[in-house]
């Protein structure tokens, strides 16, 4: 690999020639999760005492968290060889009531960060990436002015984006509305911080779709002590009196990282077990192994992981699957659904094109580049079974991209991935993982051949 392009191993001819070979499952390690990391770095911010971090991943996303929460004034410190974070929470209070907070690409910083100051009191100057400067930020950004906080746009952005300043003047309502056709991080970022209202705070929500990530974001506010219950459909409801506790907290593999990996089950025909990630997740993406099974596959939860076991035969279908549960993933099934022996059709995804690209788009695009032949909607994307030809992937600067459109060269040869490296972002050991497990098939065909 160069810095700026990843030329896939294609490996799928070599294993099917001895298929015997790739009997054993493929056992992969994943880093800890983003979601979880990021979660729980807030969390213990808003604690009251030391918390340790155990298992965290260290990306660019986490390092942005973790470098605002240290210039905020917060004693946070970071192992990364021992993949270990300790914070010092104040209890909810900001050591410095002014500072300048740069949040990378990171849109859990971006969010969680802005709801936390915009209840708070102080002034903070918020800044971001040119890709996160893109995003939407206006739902949240207008419930903030209805909490009380003034919100002043900068030159260089524009209502409704990055960059702005928060003046915060604590909670002046006890209830919002947020709509997160946007994003379900509006959602999660408010009900975090609405533990800080001193009064019952209640969060109406419009909109339905990354729920899985709303329920990870209960269950670990309860882990760290605030209890949210929901009293009608879309409405939640937040406690006066509750304070998060600090924790020695463990947290999971990564379960969006762990996919590519399972993908591979159908995909090479080979078993997969990814270490340590389990149905009783906390994440979401734990629905993509049910979406391999509806394609043929079969999966166990052992006491080492998920084990994925690809279809007798060899062949997998297409499916029409919802994936507004697990929509990170849909770049990894469009990247092996051309392999597949029927159209495939993803709904439910029309939030990601308002992510780090147009995911649609872009999904379309480099198919389309490939020579398959697939149709773009607005909330989908169907894709026809095909071989892909060569091709350079535009990876729009989109750690999904990259990571997912890697999958189509292990079975299609000629793909190079242009500027991987954007992995950095959530998972920046990827490839180096890729040409491990790709050295470490090839070497059990070889061994298998000797014997």
């Amino acid at each position: 690999m160069t810095s700026n392009t990843y030329q896939v191993p294609c490996i799928f001819q070599q294993l099917q020639k001895n298929p015997a070979s790739t009997a054993a499952p493929l056992k992969v390690t994943v880093p800890g999760s983003k979601s979880i990391t990021n979660r729980a770095l807030l969390l213990a911010t808003l604690a009251e005492g030391v918390s340790t971090l155990r298992g965290a991943l260290f990306s660019d996303d986490s390092r942005h968290f973790l470098k605002c929460i240290q210039d905020l004034g917060f004693e946070a410190h970071a192992d990364e060889s021992a993949r270990q974070i300790t914070v010092k929470g104040l209890g909810g209070a900001l050591p410095r009531r002014e500072a300048s907070l740069y949040v990378g690409s990171a849109g859990t910083a971006a969010r969680f960060l802005t709801a936390f100051l915009g209840v708070s009191t102080g002034v903070y100057h918020m800044d971001a990436s040119e890709q996160m400067r893109r995003r939407p930020m206006a739902p949240l950004l207008n419930a903030l002015r209805e909490l009380g906080c003034e919100v002043v746009p900068g030159e260089a952005g524009g209502e409704g984006h990055f960059p702005f300043t928060l003046r915060g003047h604590g909670f002046q309502k006890d209830h919002i509305r947020i709509n997160i056709d946007g994003s379900s991080q509006f959602l999660s970022a408010l009900l975090i911080s609405s533990c800080l209202c001193g009064r019952d705070f209640t969060t109406c929500v419009e909109g339905s779709h990354g729920m899985a990530y709303i329920e990870m974001t209960l269950k670990m506010m309860e882990q760290f002590g605030i209890r949210t219950h929901s009293p009608s459909p879309g409405t939640f409801l937040t406690r006066a009196g509750q304070r998060c506790r600090a924790l020695n907290y463990a947290i999971e593999p990564d379960v969006s990282a762990a996919c590519y990996f399972y993908a591979l089950s159908p995909l090479l025909n080979i078993p997969v077990l990814v270490e340590q990630v389990h149905f009783d997740s906390l994440q979401g993406d734990k629905d993509f192994v049910n979406i391999l099974v509806q394609m043929g596959c079969s999966a166990a939860d052992t006491p080492q992981g998920i084990l994925v076991v690809p279809p007798a035969g060899g062949k997998f279908s297409g499916v029409t699957v919802d994936m507004s549960a697990c929509s990170d993933q849909a770049i990894t099934l469009a990247a092996i659904a051309p392999f597949a022996d029927s159209p495939t059709t993803i709904t439910g995804i029309g939030h990601i094109r308002l992510q780090e690209s147009d995911r649609i788009a872009a999904m379309a695009a480099e198919l389309s580049r490939m020579g398959i032949d697939c149709r773009e909607g607005s909330h989908s994307i169907t894709i026809s079974p095909g071989l892909p030809r060569p091709a350079l992937v535009d990876t729009y600067d989109d750690h999904r991209m990259a990571m997912g459109f890697s999958l189509t060269g292990l079975r299609s040869p000629g793909i190079v991935i242009d500027n991987p490296g954007c992995c950095r972002k959530t998972f920046e050991g990827y490839f180096e993982v890729l040409d491990g497990v790709a050295q470490t098939l090839l070497n059990c065909c070889a061994d298998s051949a000797d014997r």
